[in-house]
């Protein structure tokens, strides 16, 4: 894998379904899948999706060559202490450094050590300014991570289900004669969600997230609800991937200018990612469907060609492999 910092720009859009569960459930609301109240439709917080990359890389951790590469342990997991890992950060700065160094410096050390081994610090940032420490008050106590998901939404209103269930056991001494307790569960029948992503190669110098980190992060959203069932999520499956890369629009030999373009982006992301159109299909609307059940109902077309992507841009179908590619188109 690539350890060099990334410097190029990259928009994706990422399509996944439910099917008979809870993607995303609201304690605020007993659990019930969240909703936007005016139009009816599911949505799936951007924490969420997170939730679903780090678990994924605590599962499969990737492959650290050196203590100097970045590493792929996670921060925010059950059971940590933040301020434990910060405390560790601070002591690595304080014996790479003089004593004499300011405290600044050590902050900024501190801040560089969290990053270079929590594989979520530097990809989707964070505060890690607690405690007493140099980092507290500090400019580097807050991490701005190169990576920002939207709110998944789904592309149709859903209608949430509440279930209720028996179990043929108590949980407590005292409802021993009850001999069966209920409850209930909140699941929504089907729903096609759209979530987009943002990466910043200027944040990424900021962090040190390298193209082996953005490989990582496609491979986790590709495969983040296989290793995440519950009867609770019922089943759910990533549709599609397309990740707009900017590469430049300069010939070869003009490399400076095309690493500025690269870097600053060749076209607006939301035109890239409307050329990815979602609709009912033909079929569903015959059979006047206003409320689709399964992907079959859906038409995602791709309007997107070589000959008709903007100039600079670079089209990967991550759902179909990392190989598959559309453009750059060369005039």
């Amino acid at each position: 894998m690539s350890s060099s910092i990334l410097t190029n720009r990259h928009d994706f859009l990422l399509l996944f379904e439910v099917t008979n569960g809870n993607p995303n459930g609201d304690p605020d609301a007993g659990n019930m899948p969240r909703l936007d109240p005016n139009t009816n439709r599911g949505l799936v917080t951007d924490v969420c999706l997170k939730r679903k990359v780090r678990n994924f890389l605590e599962l499969f951790p990737a492959t650290r060559d050196s203590a100097t590469d970045n590493g792929f342990n996670i921060l925010i997991k059950q059971g940590a202490v933040i301020e434990t890992e910060q405390k560790k950060g601070e002591l690595a700065a304080a014996e790479s450094l003089p004593k004499d160094a300011s405290d600044s410096k050590k902050a900024e050390a501190a801040k560089n050590w969290l990053c270079r081994e929590f594989f979520d610090v530097r990809t989707f940032g964070g505060v890690i300014s607690t405690g007493d420490g140099v980092l507290k008050g500090s400019a580097f106590g807050q991490v701005r991570g190169p990576v920002q998901f939207t709110f998944g939404q789904s592309l149709h209103p859903i209608t949430p289900l509440e279930v209720t269930i028996t179990r043929c056991a108590v949980t407590k001494e005292e409802d021993a004669k009850k001999e069966r307790t209920m409850g209930n569960k909140h699941i929504v029948p089907y729903g096609l969600y759209a979530a987009k992503g943002y990466v910043s190669p200027a944040f990424a110098e900021k962090t040190g997230f390298t193209q082996a980190d953005l490989d990582v992060l496609f491979q986790a959203l590709l495969s983040m609800f296989e290793h995440d069932r519950s009867a609770a999520r019922g089943e759910m499956i990533v549709r599609g991937l397309y990740d707009f890369e900017h590469v430049g629009t300069q010939h070869a030999n003009n490399a400076d200018q095309n690493r500025r373009e690269a870097r600053l982006g060749c076209a607006h992301a939301h035109k890239l990612i409307e050329g990815v159109q979602v609709s009912l299909s033909d079929e569903a609307k015959a059979s006047g469907k206003c409320f689709p059940e399964s992907f079959a109902d859906y038409s995602v077309v791709n309007t997107w060609t070589t000959d008709n992507l903007p100039k600079g841009v670079k089209l990967h179908l991550r759902h179909e492999g990392q190989d598959i590619a559309i453009g750059p188109r060369q005039s």
